[in-house]
């Protein structure tokens, strides 16, 4: 049986139920599942002040569990970046525990990514609360999202593969896949938490932002040259934004062809990875080998 921890290193929770809810049905799927002692520590928006939150990552690090799962995002991580053990956490890795999240968790992965040699591979996926403690009248667990995680914490996920536009037939490119959402990896740009990845895959995805604010973070990362550095972006869901009477047609595709005007690096979209209760596994660091046939993508590992 697989030992689980269930943290909170970013935002706050905002009741008991769907973390205990978490907690239940994780065991029932063969995962020895327990809450670190902070999981419900509240201080203003955060999981406990930086302090309790740091301590936390550090304490799930030191216990190298299986696998250390994320109660939620929101935000918070940044705050930490600059005082993470990033040697405990590589330890914790190298005996074999998979870091598990998304959002928030994004710049953890990268500092990972840019701290520590030899690229440790953490995973892109659900969180315990917002996918895994759902209420049944919300929608419950996703099943897809269910299988996918199962199979990726139990070494058995060796590829994903997603329906993209038409135009790609043919593309066959590999790289170490990174990325996680859009905002927080701008949010590292210039700092010494920013993984320098040159042929990689980069995969992206953000919620609650208009296709404009989107284009903007994409030019940004396009004008520091970090998009033409890539083998390919892999373009996720951006969802829950809402429409402006000053768009007039302007839309997320407007924004894509925008940027692939602009690079020479292949854009992909339609990775079923973001902010939705669908969503796969992604291992963060890890080399990867992406082909396109007709419109159907392969991401394999």
């Amino acid at each position: 049986m697989s030992s689980m921890i269930l943290y909170t290193p970013a935002g706050r929770l905002a009741k008991a139920a769907p973390l205990k809810l978490a907690a239940k049905r994780l065991t029932q799927l063969g995962f020895e599942a327990s809450i670190d002692a902070d999981a419900l520590a509240r201080h203003q928006r955060f999981g406990g002040d930086d302090a309790t939150r740091l301590a936390a990552i550090h304490r799930v690090a030191a216990a190298a569990p299986s696998i250390a799962l994320a109660t939620r995002g929101g935000y918070g991580m940044t705050r930490l970046l600059d005082q993470i053990d990033w040697a405990l956490l590589a330890r914790s890795i190298e005996q074999g525990t998979r870091w598990v999240g998304m959002s928030d968790l994004t710049s953890l992965q990268l500092g990972l990514l840019a701290h520590v040699k030899g690229a440790p591979v953490t995973w892109a996926g659900p969180l315990a609360c917002e996918d895994f403690g759902r209420s049944e009248a919300d929608g419950g667990v996703d099943d897809v999202t269910q299988d996918c995680f199962t199979e990726a914490m139990s070494g058995l996920l060796e590829a994903v593969g997603f329906r993209t536009e038409a135009g790609f037939d043919g593309l066959s490119t590999g790289g170490r896949l990174w990325g996680g959402n859009l905002c927080v990896l701008n949010s590292l740009l210039g700092t010494a938490h920013f993984p320098r990845i040159k042929g990689g895959i980069l995969f992206l995805e953000d919620v609650n932002e208009h296709p404009y604010r989107v284009e903007r973070n994409l030019l940004q990362l396009q004008q520091a040259g970090v998009l033409d550095a890539q083998k390919a972006i892999v373009l996720g869901d951006f969802s829950g934004w809402r429409k402006s009477p000053l768009d007039h047609g302007y839309t997320m595709k407007s924004a894509v062809a925008a940027l692939r005007a602009v690079t020479r690096t292949p854009i992909l979209t339609g990775l079923p990875f973001g902010h939705v209760a669908t969503k796969v596994c992604l291992p963060v660091g890890a080399k990867v080998e992406l082909v396109v046939q007709g419109r159907d993508v392969l991401i394999g590992w």
